[in-house]
């Protein structure tokens, strides 16, 4: 008699949180120990801006394919070839030795990372119910603030001890470590070897059925009528607008904090991390609220749009980051900030699981955060040409405003009539 996992679903939720919580920690790491790179390889913040750029090109063009290859391989087997992938760019990093071995490197990785989305998507929506889902995705996205919040302390430690090239080589070990657990666990619940009878019973109704959970034929993935939806190009545009502001957090929060407030790696390893806590809990908070909005007889549509709208409202503290008097008291704007993301994302990213069927969830997934990784390799670009020439304060200005705007959008080209033939 084979083993069972009692509440298998929350088990493969975990591991969704982990390879989450790996992939920003590996695309973190770049920015904790960039001063030091910057001094060996003689790069400015121009360069140091085009690395990033070439990072976020390549996370555009594969998380728009990486959609689609999910859809075709399927979730197990999607999902793998992405995190192997990735795991091995991050390595690739310990061979760098100048600036434009370092941006082949962050292109490699970028055309590596983006497949974690569609996958975790499609996992969601293979395990859980419409009144979970927002929940399922709070759960994996808060891999990314976790990633985050350990990146600075791991990295800089790892550095400080043994040198910044084995911190790349350990952190993209610790992905194929995870590749083994997800290949073990992970299928579709019909396929499941671990799941319970009676939990499988309880549950098939609610989930994607087993001829959406399989990989799909090329011909029946019709990408360009996926792409003119309304649907798919409104979230394209709202991530577009909002996703960059996450990215800034990620890439050039330790160099803020190293050129306007005066740390060293060892407090920007104590310290940067501390606005992703909030964001951990957030994602799945905000998941789990739309969720108990849902589960109290708010329609579907209105659950979502209502707890995106909290987050947005929370983002304009952003603009008082650089102009407060004290360290903390930016930190605490960009906790607001991280803290406000996390509730929108939670729901937004759910929003092509509920638009979209089984067979089109990865490629929708991949279109829509391709808007999100132009915004931010438009971004950071920006960002370096930016604060070069003048201070960070232009920059937190926008992220405050970029939120809100969407919701606007949002709200104007998405009414409910479509999410009826999901919800």
């Amino acid at each position: 008699m084979s083993i069972k996992i009692p509440k298998l679903k929350w088990y493969l939720a975990a591991l969704l949180f982990l390879a989450t919580a790996l992939n920003y920690g590996d695309r973190l790491a770049l920015s904790v120990v960039s001063p030091g790179i910057r001094h060996e390889f003689h790069m400015n913040e121009q360069d140091y801006a085009m690395v990033l750029a070439l990072f976020m090109l390549a996370y555009a063009i594969m998380y728009a394919g990486s959609g689609y290859v999910v859809d075709r391989l399927g979730t197990r087997r999607g999902f793998a070839v992405f995190i192997a992938f990735w795991s091995l760019a991050e390595m690739s990093h310990a061979l760098a030795v100048g600036k434009w071995s370092l941006a082949g490197c962050r292109f490699l990785l970028g055309l590596g990372e983006p497949g974690n989305w569609p996958a975790a998507a499609k996992a969601v929506g293979e395990w859980f119910p419409p009144s979970q889902r927002a929940l399922g995705i709070g759960i994996f996205n808060a891999g990314s603030s976790v990633g985050s919040l350990l990146a600075p302390p791991v990295i800089a430690f790892l550095t400080l001890r043994y040198g910044w090239r084995f911190a790349f080589v350990f952190t993209g070990a610790v992905g194929l470590v995870w590749l083994i657990a997800w290949l073990i666990l992970y299928q579709p619940p019909h396929k499941s070897r671990w799941l319970r009878a009676d939990e499988y019973a309880q549950m098939k109704d609610q989930v994607e059925p087993p001829e959406q959970a399989a990989p799909a034929a090329a011909a029946s993935i019709d990408w360009r009528k996926v792409m003119g939806m309304r649907e798919c190009y409104t979230l394209i545009l709202a991530r577009f607008l909002t996703d960059p502001v996450m990215y800034f957090l990620i890439f050039w929060l330790p160099e803020y904090l190293t050129k306007e407030r005066g740390f060293d790696l060892a407090m920007v390893g104590r310290y940067a991390g501390v606005p992703f806590i909030f964001g951990a809990i957030g994602y799945p908070l905000g998941g789990w609220l739309s969720g108990r909005l849902m589960r109290s007889g708010w329609s579907l549509p209105r659950a979502r749009k209502f707890v995106m709208l909290l987050g947005a409202a929370m983002m304009p503290a952003a603009i008082l980051a650089p102009h407060v008097p004290a360290v903390w008291m930016a930190i605490a704007a960009t906790c607001c900030v991280t803290f406000g993301h996390a509730f929108y994302v939670a729901n937004i990213q759910a929003l092509p699981i509920d638009l979209f069927s089984g067979t089109e969830v990865g490629t929708a997934t991949g279109f829509t955060g391709m808007g999100g990784a132009i915004g931010g390799m438009l971004a950071n670009l920006g960002t370096g040409w930016v604060v070069a020439r003048f201070t960070y304060a232009p920059i937190f200005l926008i992220a405050g405003l970029m939120h809100p705007l969407s919701m606007v959008l949002i709200w104007k080209l998405l009414p409910d009539r479509y999410f009826l033939r999901r919800a």
